[in-house]
């Protein structure tokens, strides 16, 4: 299925779609945020909220049917190993996360998006609502989910100060993202210079989940389109989006972005922190003059190891031992195994030279002659 936008109802769009066809979701349904009346600023002007026709609902019971058949929907199409992500206020994310498990989703993680710049409690009666709140889920306790792990390290700048992530400083991402609400020149604006969408999410928001839990050639698809953040998103980063927005005005807008936008080919984009090195083995270095059999192992200290037998294990005091659990033994430690690679050292030139460096070596060699 190649890329689309479609302007039409998010639930008949869906039901047109075949089984398992999509591997990542973003949803941003409607709160129902149940809004009366005329909010206002402190200085007196009018706060244009969220009361847009697609946002009414009768009664909690009209609204969970509604969400109740709209993820039944994403449920039917998300291929077995894909992921959906679904944002919400504290209005709707409950009644939502309910239902998500009632239908059989697996939930991941909730994540909170700390709103950098949030909108302020005009009346003053209540906390300032500066968050809200996604859920990240698969289709089942067994699915094999897309996580780029170290991608999200290096998008990770909420607890990394600039100083300490150019020097190489990486960090978990945790489950509270601080990212400043959509405004300035990304906003997206009508004809008469008015934002478009009341609810439009930042392009940084989306850049993160696309990035982090899809691959390149993916199906990202958003059942409530809206300024197609998603899907300018999706193909910045090299992937496929379906879009489904029933608002014509959303539509037509939110597809000239789309036209816009440009495949960035980054790392980012690659997930190039997350693919798996070269697997070589030490009998296989041995085999290319990068060891040299019956050579000695030593710690980084110099106490001398065992010595360096054809199967890639170490001969120490008449035993064969594997190069982890000796670097353990000699070391003293309570762990029954070490990263032999980290540990052991071998002389060159009257040198003493990490192991790992010596099998990073290998490894770009080997990926230099494959590449050719």
């Amino acid at each position: 299925m190649d890329s689309k936008i479609i302007n039409g109802n998010s639930i008949e769009e869906m039901k047109k779609l075949e089984d398992g066809c999509v591997n990542l979701i973003f949803a941003d349904p409607p709160y129902w945020m149940r809004v009366e009346g005329v909010l206002q600023r402190v200085e007196g002007t009018d706060f244009d909220g969220c009361m847009d026709e697609w946002d009414q609902f009768e009664s909690l019971k009209d609204y969970e049917a509604f969400t109740k058949e709209w993820l039944s929907e994403c449920y039917r199409v998300l291929k077995p190993d894909g992921s959906i992500w679904v944002i919400g206020g504290m209005q709707c994310i409950y009644t939502i996360g309910a239902i998500m498990q009632d239908i059989g989703f697996w939930l991941i993680n909730d994540i909170v998006w700390h709103k950098k710049n949030p909108t302020p409690n005009f009346k003053g009666t209540r906390l300032n609502n500066s968050h809200e709140t996604l859920i990240w889920a698969t289709k089942s306790k067994k699915s094999k989910f897309t996580f780029h792990y170290k991608t999200a390290k290096e998008l990770n700048r909420d607890n990394v100060d600039d100083e300490a992530f150019a020097d190489g400083t990486r960090k978990q991402m945790g489950s509270v993202w601080k990212i400043a609400v959509c405004s300035g020149n990304e906003r997206l604006k009508d004809d008469n210079g008015e934002k478009l969408h009341t609810t439009q999410k930042p392009e940084e928001l989306l850049y993160r989940i696309i990035a982090i839990s899809s691959n390149i050639g993916d199906m990202v698809m958003d059942p409530f389109g809206g300024t197609m953040t998603t899907g300018a998103i999706a193909k910045r980063l090299g992937r496929k989006y379906l879009m489904i927005e029933r608002e014509k005005r959303y539509y037509e807008y939110g597809k000239k972005r789309i036209d816009g936008e440009a495949f960035e080919d980054s790392d980012i984009a690659h997930a190039v922190f997350d693919k798996k090195p070269l697997k070589v083995s030490v009998p296989d270095m041995i085999r290319d003059g990068f060891f040299v059999e019956n050579e000695y192992f030593y710690l980084k200290d110099g106490t001398r190891g065992g010595k360096l037998q054809s199967d890639g294990k170490l001969l120490y005091k008449g035993k064969r031992v594997d190069m982890h659990s000796l670097a353990a033994n000699i070391k003293g430690v309570k762990a029954r195994r070490l990263n032999g690679f980290l540990n052991w050292y071998v002389k060159r030139d009257s040198e003493l030279v990490s192991i790992e460096d010596i099998r990073e070596a290998y490894r770009k060699q080997k990926e230099q002659q494959i590449h050719e």
